[in-house]
C-alpha cells in the first residue's frame, strides 16, 4: 500500500509541475501524439491566465477545462482565439463543449476547430482513440488566415438551440448541425482544444443563455 501511495503521490507531483501555472478551477488533459510521423514537441505544456486572455503553449495537443463551465439546455459559447505564430504544418484550435468525464477514460466531447491554412472541423471524441468527423475540414473566407506579423485572430461560437446547433467564425454561420446522431448530446462542459505545436491566446471565453 505504502508503494502504491508513493506512486500515487508522485504522479500528482509531476501533474503540478506540469500544469502548476494553470488558471485556479482549470484542469488540463494532454491528448499526445501517437503517430510517428507528426511528433509532439518537447516540453510541458502551459495554460496560464496573462490578464484576461488564457494563453495556451503546447507543444502537446490539450483540452482545457472549467467544471464551472456547464450547460444544458440552449446556450452559446464563444471565445476569440489568437495565433501566436503558424506552426509547421496545420494544426486546429478552438471549443469544446458538450463534454464528460474529461478526467477519466470515458471521456467524451464535442470540439469546434479552426486552422491556420482558413479551415474548421468538427469532431466528436468518445474515449481515448475513437473520433468521428461530424464535418470534416472545410475552407472558408470566414476563417482568418495568420497576417505578415503571423498572427491571425479568430472569434468562434457555438449555439446550441433546441433543435439545431450553429458553428460560428466571427459572425458568419459556416455549419449547421440537427441535435441528432453524433451531436446530438450537447449538454454538459465546455472548454478549450489547442493541438500540438501551437501557441495560442484566449480571450473572451464565456458561456450564456
Amino acid at each position: 500500500m505504502k508503494r502504491h501511495a508513493s506512486i500515487a503521490v508522485f504522479a500528482l507531483l509531476v501533474a503540478a509541475s506540469l500544469f502548476a501555472q494553470a488558471p485556479k478551477g482549470w484542469m488540463v488533459r494532454a491528448d499526445r501524439s501517437k503517430s510517428a510521423s507528426d511528433p509532439d514537441a518537447a516540453g510541458a505544456i502551459k495554460f496560464m491566465a496573462m490578464g484576461s486572455p488564457l494563453h495556451a503553449v503546447n507543444p502537446q495537443a490539450a483540452v482545457f477545462w472549467n467544471a464551472a463551465n456547464t450547460a444544458t439546455g440552449a446556450y452559446t459559447v464563444k471565445g476569440t482565439f489568437k495565433l501566436m505564430k503558424p506552426s509547421g504544418h496545420t494544426n486546429y484550435y478552438g471549443l469544446v463543449f458538450g463534454a464528460s468525464d474529461l478526467e477519466g477514460s470515458k471521456q467524451a466531447y464535442l470540439y469546434f476547430l479552426v486552422a491556420q491554412d482558413g479551415t474548421w472541423l468538427i469532431k466528436r471524441r468518445d474515449g481515448d482513440v475513437d473520433t468521428k468527423d461530424v464535418a470534416p475540414k472545410t475552407p472558408s473566407d470566414a476563417v482568418k488566415k495568420p497576417g505578415a506579423d503571423g498572427t491571425s485572430v479568430n472569434a468562434l461560437e457555438v449555439r446550441v438551440g433546441a433543435g439545431k446547433i450553429d458553428y460560428v467564425v466571427n459572425g458568419t454561420v459556416v455549419h449547421s448541425t440537427p441535435k441528432t446522431g453524433l451531436t446530438a448530446k450537447t449538454d454538459g462542459i465546455c472548454g478549450i482544444r489547442v493541438n500540438h505545436l501551437l501557441e495560442v491566446q484566449i480571450d473572451g471565453f464565456a458561456i450564456s443563455k
